[in-house]
């Protein structure tokens, strides 16, 4: 009996005896660095974006810009997501990732390009002269801070051409509501319209028709020195348009007329010319 009290005894030790030999394996979980993870981000977000999941990679750029804030690519994180939004046409994220780009950092070397996507958002988004001119207001705006303070940039040139057409469009608005202000016989809100063409938009192609109807309105309320005001300066800029004849016509009652006959005589002349040069070739 002691015998056998003495082998569990001895088993005992000798398992705790080498047991304790061995050494105590610690279990070391290796953190990843911050600019590793913030690499992995970036990584995954272009990733996300070339494979068409922009919402997904517009969050994989917020999230490399967050995890690190004073990074140098923390900018460009930022405008990655805004660019990811635009890409698929979520116009109002990207604007809101725009903004609060230029706020965040107003002295990056990339404000006109983030400038310049803000207003290709808005511009975008502009659907006619009658809709809500919201966007279209908002776009030229950021154009012309483009033009104002980016002049060098490639962007300059994009945005001169993009104004121009905007002036198209709020030109055309003021000539829609100008003709409908004339045709309710609303004389002093068409002269409005028809002058802020004149005045502001003297370079589109409502310039001329503008000055016409500034003509007419005129000439129909009895102000004949006013209208013909008009008139020599529609002559002086665009005396070969059909507009300066229209207006012309309203002071020269025989002129359409004349006109007329003077268009038969070529016709019948031209004629007289193409049977003969016809009989030649016979």
């Amino acid at each position: 009996m002691l015998k056998h009290k003495i082998l569990i005894f001895f088993v005992i030790f000798v398992f705790f005896g080498s047991c304790s030999k061995d050494p105590i394996k610690k279990s070391i979980i290796e953190e990843k660095s911050l600019e590793l993870q913030v690499q992995e981000a970036y990584k995954e977000g272009m990733e996300s974006l070339e494979a068409g999941d922009v919402l997904f990679a517009a969050k994989k750029f917020n999230e490399a810009e967050i995890l690190f804030p004073q990074a140098s690519s923390a900018p460009q994180s930022a405008l990655m997501a805004a660019y990811s939004y635009y890409v698929q046409d979520y116009y109002g994220d990207a604007i809101a990732e725009l903004i609060r780009f230029i706020k965040v950092y107003p002295t990056h070397k990339d404000l006109g390009y983030a400038y310049y996507l803000l207003a290709i958002c808005y511009y975008e988004q502009i659907v006619d002269e009658k809709k809500d001119l919201q966007s279209i207001i908002k776009a030229k705006e950021n154009f012309n801070i483009i033009l104002k303070d980016y002049p060098t940039t490639e962007y300059a040139i994009d945005a001169e051409f993009k104004i121009d057409l905007i002036n198209d469009i709020l030109a055309a608005k003021e000539m829609y509501l100008g003709r409908y202000y004339f045709d309710k016989r609303k004389w002093v809100p068409a002269i409005n319209r028809f002058r802020e063409i004149v005045d502001n938009y003297d370079t589109t192609i409502y310039a001329e028709e503008a000055l016409h109807r500034l003509v007419e309105v005129h000439y129909t309320i009895g102000l004949t020195d006013e209208a013909q005001k008009y008139a020599q300066l529609l002559g002086y800029n665009y005396q070969s348009s059909k507009w300066y004849e229209n207006s012309y016509s309203l002071f020269d009652k025989t002129y359409e007329k004349r006109k007329k006959e003077r268009l038969q005589t070529f016709k019948k002349k031209s004629g007289g010319l193409i049977k003969k040069f016809k009989t030649l070739l016979e």
